[in-house]
């Protein structure tokens, strides 16, 4: 990996700032960059650029910089509004990044192409205001510690052993966090200040990024919605937490009706982040009204094409039912085990909302975790509608089950969605607080006490 931190240091307005970017752009007395070549191919590379605003609050910034090959150019973008001209690209702040406070960064990403020598950018400025640059290579970092660090820190690239997820040190391992709502409506709930809470003060593991396919979700907007989710995924890599992308199918609820979507879009996500560590796939969210066969038959069409560009990912597939094993359909775990998805390095998708689904839930997911590798990639602490009371005993209950079976879990929602089942009061997302008591719902609240405990990851 070419890594190296570019300071963007203090400078000064010039005149027509103003007149330039409109009464409110104006440019921070100071900022930093750092510029991470994350991965490089042949003509090809991935950067990652965290721009910090180290002055006054800004709203409606533009980052600019000079590549100074002729041949290199900008491929794609995310996390802003990018583009080029000549060889001078531009990345324009857009929600929910668009205001920096002092202090925030905002996480942007690109890839780009060459054709000599793929020479470091130079020339970063702020606003229109140029700025002095030295490029330092950061201080060596000594790998941690066995069981200190991060959570990919501590577990590194995970794999499946057994009916277990486990770690690099193939040991079981159990990984608690959150799901994102659907991020076409809920985008301003994730930003670098509601992941850094969702990193340190909830102490997650886990940000499952929800990306709908139908519902104004990824099939109207391929590019963009595939450049949001890898976004996300370099969001959660920064803070050393897995990264779950689930394509979030529910209407239809056949799987093989987005087929070619989801080949197109794992293709793009795998070859794209098969080097991170942190990256598990979840490919069919909730299949319902189709049989087990229909989704097993999608499952063996989509697994190949992760595993021709990242042969050791974990994939969640999901299962018949709403997730359910086929328990909402009136079935059991019995036609997954009798009949499994041809694939190594698999686990099987297990929903609940605590206020619906109970006993005969709680006795398939008891049975079926001594037989199949299990993930619960969504539940919610109320009804299955995702309102109505919030049912603390089913929920604690279900918690300690999963706990004692270590199978990790991702509670629906981290947003501030106007139902029961959303982390957040209505309206938390246009501030910057995602921890305290008075912006927490009451499952929130309660999800937040599970997760922050502290974790038990096995390293020898």
């Amino acid at each position: 990996m070419n890594r190296f931190l570019t300071l963007l240091t203090a400078c000064a307005m010039v005149l027509g700032l103003t007149a330039l970017f409109g009464p409110q752009a104006v440019a921070a007395a100071g900022c930093r960059v750092d510029h991470t070549v994350t991965s490089r191919w042949q003509g090809g590379f991935q950067a990652g650029v965290k721009v910090t605003n180290l002055g006054e609050p800004v709203t409606g910034w533009t980052l600019e910089f000079t590549m100074p090959d002729p041949g290199q150019k900008l491929v794609q973008g995310w996390n802003a509004a990018w583009s080029q001209s000549g060889s001078t690209v531009f990345a324009v702040g857009v929600d929910p990044n668009r205001t920096l406070a002092t202090g925030t960064s905002a996480d942007l990403g690109m890839t780009g192409s060459f054709t000599g020598a793929n020479p470091e950018p130079t020339a970063f400025a702020l606003n229109g205001v140029a700025c002095t640059d030295s490029a330092e290579e950061p201080p060596p970092v000594d790998p941690p510690a066995p069981g200190t660090g991060t959570p990919v820190d501590i577990n590194g690239k995970l794999h499946v052993c057994g009916v277990h997820l486990c770690n690099q040190y193939d040991r079981p391992v159990q990984l608690r966090g959150m799901s994102t709502h659907g991020i076409q409506w809920f985008s301003k709930c994730y930003n670098a200040a509601s992941l850094d809470a969702l990193a340190q003060d909830w102490n997650a593991d886990l940000l499952r990024v929800a990306m709908y396919v139908q519902e104004g979700g990824y099939e109207t907007d391929p590019a963009g919605f595939t450049g949001r989710v890898n976004g996300l995924v370099d969001m959660a890599e920064a803070r050393g937490m897995y990264a779950m992308v689930d394509f979030h199918i529910l209407t239809p609820g056949d799987p093989n009706h987005n087929l070619d979507r989801a080949k197109t879009f794992f293709a793009s996500v795998a070859a794209r982040n098969a080097d991170k560590k942190n990256v598990i796939y979840e490919i069919a969210n909730e299949p319902n009204g189709v049989s087990w066969t229909a989704i097993k038959d999608y499952a063996e069409q989509v697994i190949p094409v992760i595993r021709a560009a990242d042969p050791d990912a974990v994939i969640v597939v999901g299962t018949r039912g709403w997730s359910s094993l086929g328990t909402s359909d009136g079935s059991d775990e019995n036609e997954v085990v009798n009949n499994p998805v041809r694939a190594d390095n698999i686990m099987y998708a297990f929903h609940f909302y605590a206020a619906s689904h109970k006993d005969p839930y709680r006795a398939t997911l008891s049975r079926a975790a001594s037989r199949l590798p299990l993930f619960v990639t969504e539940f919610g602490t109320v009804s299955a509608t995702g309102g109505g009371a919030m049912d603390r005993a089913s929920t604690t209950a279900w918690l300690d089950l999963l706990d004692q079976l270590r199978i990790g879990y991702a509670n629906w929602t981290y947003s501030d969605a106007d139902e029961s089942s959303a982390a957040f009061g209505p309206g938390t997302c246009n501030g910057g607080d995602y921890s305290s008591s008075g912006v927490l719902t009451e499952s929130g609240a309660l999800i937040k006490n599970r997760i922050s405990t502290p974790d038990s990851f096995p390293t020898g």
